[in-house]
């Protein structure tokens, strides 16, 4: 990624940004578009490999990053990332909650419960495991919640710092099949909510997106065959998107730029902007 693949740049120089799940398609495009910007980025990932080899692409860019591995799950390794950001880098201004996800173990098989059912062979409501459960609605909301205690400290009534969830439109509308992912999203929405209004003293802005529909490895089961054809759920996402098409993952650059510009965005706190090609605006009708 360029500089002039950007949609528009913002002037980040020297800022700290924080981002949590950096490892993954979505937060990796983020990292490089925000240090394209200026900022220095530390990316956090449980998986360092994969945050290491984007760091090391926006340092051989010209950029400023560091890869650190974190359990957002654990307290005391973000802490301990914290020191580190602290020691090289600096004091967060910005931070992005990336991290988050779904578990097979919390998704139904099937879209409508059915008299015939067979509970033995299919995974139904009534047989939903609670951990997995439990482990969505800890990875996406308690995985918002602990970053945001360690990192949020810096921010303190220093100017220009906000914070960044990533929400869903699962949030708007709970989708089939996945109903914990749909709780836990709608859960960091109304935490975002609850964020900004706590932090609009002390001059931390905290905002949401809630992107569509994009294919990435986390619901490639759900969206392809393993022939690579299109699942009929697939079908039912693109009618029921206007733009009738998946989002690509550099479309969430510009709100994201937006949203986290202190200058572009000053009065503007608490929201979650949709960004899903219009999906959330459709009836069906």
């Amino acid at each position: 990624m360029e500089k002039k693949d950007l949609p528009f740049t913002i002037y980040l120089k020297d800022k700290v940004v924080v981002i949590t799940g950096a490892g993954g398609v979505i937060c990796s495009c983020l990292a490089k578009a925000i240090a394209l910007c200026g900022a220095k980025v530390a990316l956090l990932d449980y998986k360092l490999e994969s945050a290491q080899k984007f760091a090391d692409e926006i340092t051989a860019n010209g950029g400023k990053a560091i890869a650190l591995q974190a359990n957002v799950l654990k307290k005391d390794m973000l802490e301990e990332c914290h020191q580190e950001i602290l020691k090289q880098l600096g004091p967060v201004d910005i931070l992005i909650n990336g991290a988050g996800g779904n578990n097979p173990l919390a998704t139904t098989d099937n879209e409508f419960a059915e008299l015939d059912d067979d509970m033995n062979s299919m995974k139904t409501f009534f047989n939903l495991d609670v951990s997995g459960f439990e482990y969505v609605f800890n990875l996406n909301l308690i995985g918002t919640l602990l970053p945001t205690q360690v990192f949020a400290s810096d921010m303190m009534g220093r100017k220009d710092c906000s914070i960044l969830n990533i929400s869903s439109m699962n949030a708007y509308t709970p989708l089939t099949k996945i109903p914990a992912y749909s709780g836990a999203k709608a859960a960091v929405s109304n935490f975002t909510s609850w964020l900004a209004v706590h932090f609009s003293h002390v001059g931390i802005r905290v905002n949401a997106i809630a992107p569509g529909f994009f294919s990435t490895k986390q619901n490639a089961s759900l969206l392809w065959n393993p022939d690579g054809t299109p699942t009929a759920r697939t079908g039912k996402i693109l009618r029921s998107t206007p733009m009738g098409r998946f989002g690509e993952v550099e479309e969430l650059i510009g709100a994201v730029l937006f949203l986290i510009d202190a200058k572009g965005a000053s009065f503007i706190t608490g929201i979650c902007v949709p960004i899903d090609g219009g999906f959330s605006a459709y009836s069906g009708v």
